[in-house]
């Protein structure tokens, strides 16, 4: 398995509009974070959320072909770039598969209706929303949802073998770190050195790959005020910042 980072930022994508912080002046291109999400290739190809930079991130990448979408949960930065999946539907010729709780594929009906309200407007895209709440598979790659919360917000984190990705998470259930047991490669949200409602901080992040027993980790969701080498300095050896562009061999 083959994981593309597309973005590893927040909300507001690194640099901040306006901002002068040094992470957001800094020249290190690992400071610069579009807002978080991956391409995972295998026998099929998959993109969790599409983020606000969907387009820049299917373009710098050369993305010709996607077999279906996972989302985590209806905020705006993880599903408004699903307008601009509609060349894809170009070039496949027909619709594209969206997974993700009921919850969530009911918030994006409402945000994109132009989509699903059966007027059928020329040009825009073809998306089956398919509700999942156990295992499923994607062709031949099974894919186990694993329920987090985001603050009060339960959204879904996916796991695919000795993978998972669990972004925008504050606590884990106990149910779901035994989901996560045999995990060897987790990416897992970090958003900042000081505590937060809704995300998990750089050592809470650290404390809970240590219990799911990862070999390696990777953080995603970063904020400004964490620059990526000070970061990586400030972590354990097996937990490191993601950065856009960074591919991992599963």
């Amino acid at each position: 398995m083959k994981v593309t980072f597309l973005g590893t930022g927040t909300s507001r994508g690194i640099p901040v509009i306006g901002c002068q912080c040094r992470v957001c002046l800094s020249s290190n291109p690992k400071n610069h974070r579009l807002r978080s999400s991956v391409l995972i290739e295998d026998r099929v190809k998959l993109v969790i959320d599409t983020s606000v930079d969907f387009r820049l991130q299917m373009l710098r990448h050369g993305v010709r072909r996607i077999d279906a979408l996972l989302y985590t949960h209806p905020h705006v930065d993880h599903i408004l770039g699903l307008d601009d999946v509609y060349p894809f539907n170009m070039w496949s010729e027909k619709a594209l598969p969206a997974y993700g709780s009921k919850s969530t594929l009911k918030e994006i009906a409402v945000t994109f209706r132009h989509l699903f309200d059966g007027k059928g407007y020329p040009g825009v895209p073809s998306v089956q929303l398919v509700p999942v709440f156990e295992k499923f598979n994607v062709g031949d790659v099974e894919i186990e949802p694993i329920e987090v919360l985001h603050g009060q917000l339960p959204i879904m984190g996916f796991r695919m073998g000795q993978f998972a990705y669990l972004t925008d998470v504050s606590y884990i259930p106990d149910a779901s770190f035994k989901q996560l047991q045999g995990v060897e490669c987790l990416v897992l949200d970090g958003l900042r050195y000081q505590t937060h409602p809704t995300h998990f901080s750089l050592s809470e992040a650290s404390e809970a790959s240590v219990r799911i027993g990862a070999s390696r980790t990777y953080l995603v969701h970063i904020s400004h005020e964490v620059d990526h080498d000070e970061g990586n300095a400030y972590l354990p050896g097996s937990v490191k910042l993601a950065y856009d562009g960074l591919v991992l061999q599963v």
